[in-house]
């Protein structure tokens, strides 16, 4: 006889099967609730969450000052139109345009908005030097996002050729191919794309030499510099955006995952002439930059702060590394790689992942496989040193047995 719980789970799988369109292979978990880094299912069982809904909830589950700032908010004030002010939205872009050195910002309701946002920064950009300077070099093994523009520059073709035409333009040059970037800008481009650190393509790190080389091809022929820190960024390798860890300094910066706790909230930095491209009637949103999304991300900046959160993203990135790395010098265990940096990180295997993830599952972690071959690692920022040894020997096991 199936459990109370099992039941529970199958009639969900039933009703969604029969009214949700067919776009997620999902796990089969039902998740109730949350508390610090673990989340619990519907029967109970503790999971140590090293996924965080994707890089989403950096400070676990029910932080008490989130939920104190949600509670406060949604009891005065949820939505208002962006035709009119509210108290939030300049102090919150105030704070990251300071973080990203950066002059103005933008507000949407995701990274897949902001991205399409930025492309729409470019091309204005571009044509105001010159009515044919709309191209975009982009990199392989890239992920922007689902919509039209950024599938258009997402470098990994099962998500883009099913949907295609795209955007006309786009040219994708291999990752740390310093080469084959220079030769593929030219005056015809109007924006080069980068993910300092790749999430959906493994959790590749572009090496500084790189990222100094896409800025100087984008200053030599007039386009714009564009990081895509929507996973890397605010906090998630060590530093509030992966650029910083160079001397690079783009001219637009996307970024949202974290940035409100779970609440959907994603943002445009620009400086210069990019944070001069926009003027009113060009774009615009009903919900981006929302007063509950923004007070709940001026607290999420503030907790970064009064935690010292920073300081705990390199040390427990330190411990993670290294063990990690043990793992990689047992090589019955078929560990290719680690990649990764703070609290990004991806294990690369000699084999799919997929099977690991799910006997780690089994044993009680959360982790995701992602380019086939990569579990990937994206633990809360708040996650303490016994978290990070219990998540290190459940990996040993399940990765041993699969």
């Amino acid at each position: 006889m199936p459990t109370q719980t099992e039941t529970e789970l199958a009639q969900v799988q039933d009703l969604e099967g029969r009214v949700l369109l067919a776009t997620y292979a999902r796990v089969p978990l039902l998740l109730e609730r949350g508390r610090g880094p673990y989340v619990f299912d519907a029967a109970g069982k503790r999971y140590l969450d090293f996924i965080t809904g994707i890089g989403v909830n950096a400070l676990g589950y029910s932080h008490p000052r989130i939920v104190k700032a949600i509670r406060q908010q949604s009891a005065k004030l949820i939505h208002a139109s962006n035709l009119y002010y509210n108290a939030f939205q300049g102090r919150l872009a105030e704070r990251l345009a300071r973080l990203a050195g950066m002059e103005r910002a933008f507000f949407t309701n995701s990274g897949t908005e902001a991205l399409e946002g930025a492309l729409k920064i470019a091309r204005l950009h571009g044509r105001a030097q010159n009515e044919q300077k709309t191209e975009i070099v982009a990199l392989d093994n890239s992920f922007h996002g689902r919509t039209f523009g950024a599938l258009s520059v997402t470098g990994q073709a099962k998500y883009r050729l099913p949907f295609e035409p795209g955007l006309p333009g786009v040219h994708f040059v291999a990752a740390n191919d310093v080469g084959a970037l220079r030769a593929a800008v030219n005056e015809h481009t109007c924006a080069v794309l980068v993910e300092p650190v790749q999430g959906e393509g493994g959790i590749v790190p572009l090496t500084a030499e790189f990222l100094s080389a896409a800025e100087a091809a984008a200053r030599q022929h007039g386009a714009l510099f564009i990081c895509d820190e929507i996973q890397c960024g605010l906090g998630r390798t060590g530093r509030a955006f992966a650029y910083q860890w160079t001397s690079v300094v783009p001219d637009v910066v996307v970024t949202a995952k974290p940035i409100a706790c779970g609440l959907p909230l994603g943002a445009i930095l620009a400086r210069g002439a990019a944070a001069a491209a926009f003027t009113p009637g060009l774009h615009g949103t009903t919900f981006g930059g929302g007063p509950l999304a923004c007070r709940v991300a001026l607290e999420f900046l503030d907790i970064m702060d009064d935690e010292h959160l920073f300081e705990n993203i390199a040390a427990r990135g330190r411990e993670l590394k290294d063990g990690l790395e043990a793992l990689q010098q047992r090589r019955r265990l078929g560990v290719k790689a680690v990649r990764g940096q703070g609290l990004m990180w991806g294990v690369v295997l000699d084999r799919p992942a997929k099977p690991a993830v799910e006997a780690a599952r089994d044993l009680g972690l959360l982790a995701n496989a992602t380019h086939e071959t990569v579990i990937r690692l994206l633990p809360p920022y708040n996650v303490d040193a016994k978290h990070v040894a219990k998540a290190l020997r459940i990996l040993s096991r399940a990765i041993k047995g699969n």
